[in-house]
């Protein structure tokens, strides 16, 4: 668990894994080796029962600025055909369902800009508190993508409602910390001076509670919380984005 990383600071504080994304000179962009390196870290988790808690945060001045789209030219040169980015795209569902699924309570740290992306990582983390500087968008229609990351949509569709991500992802407005809690993308919104004691009044009495309980708990609410879902549509992310990035970057090189 705490191998040498390169886009991310993992440390152990007792019964809490504290994972930081730490590449603040991009925005601590979600890339392909971010997204490798959290997939070691949360496979990991389930075989150390020790770890009750996950608290997932970034380096400088945002939590992340969305995913790192330097990449996806270099990946479609590579192979035109886009089997890296439908590599990658897989990687990030991984990501979002092993953030989800996992034993640990899992819980977001945000300050700064929280962006498309971003969004998805923290929204599929259970807990999620907010610094009153935060500012968040999904920005994808405005970059001629679908929001296909992650299974972000399903996510947000049944945290927080339909119409108002409707707005948001047709609109690609900016939204404050205030209005993320509103929506229940946020859970509380403190100053960010504040962010680590609130984590803390979350994670001490969870590293108390029974592990078996715990356990059962976040099984039962993520179970209960898709029992309304008929298919998983989210299967279809990678092979959409994959055509809509593959379809701007032809008609950028006309």
């Amino acid at each position: 668990m705490m191998e040498d990383f390169k886009a991310l600071h993992v440390a152990r504080e007792g019964a809490v894994l504290k994972v930081l994304l730490n590449s603040p000179e991009t925005g601590n962009a979600i890339s392909g080796l971010l997204l490798d390196e959290l997939l070691a870290v949360l496979g990991a988790l389930d075989d150390d029962p020790g770890i009750r808690v996950l608290v997932l945060s970034g380096a400088g001045d945002d939590f992340c600025l969305g995913g790192d789209r330097r990449e996806f030219p270099d990946l479609l040169a590579t192979d035109p055909t886009g089997a890296g980015l439908r590599a990658l795209g897989n990687k990030a569902r991984r990501v979002c369902d092993a953030l989800a699924t996992t034993d640990a309570v899992t819980i977001a740290r945000l300050h700064g800009g929280v962006i498309g992306a971003g969004v998805g990582l923290a929204v599929f983390c259970d807990l999620r508190v907010g610094a009153d500087n935060c500012r968040f968008r999904l920005p994808e229609l405005g970059l001629g993508v679908p929001p296909a990351w992650g299974g972000i949509l399903p996510r947000l569709l049944n945290e927080t409602g339909a119409a108002r991500i409707r707005e948001l992802i047709l609109t690609a407005d900016n939204f404050d910390a205030t209005t993320a809690a509103e929506l229940s993308i946020l859970h509380r919104v403190v100053p960010e001076a504040e962010l680590d004691n609130a984590v803390t009044r979350w994670t001490k009495p969870l590293v108390r509670r029974s592990p078996a309980a715990l356990r059962t708990a976040k099984t039962m609410l993520n179970a209960y919380s898709g029992a309304n879902r008929l298919a998983d549509a989210t299967l279809f992310d990678a092979e959409l984005l994959t055509s809509a990035v593959a379809a701007a970057e032809a008609a950028r090189a006309r």
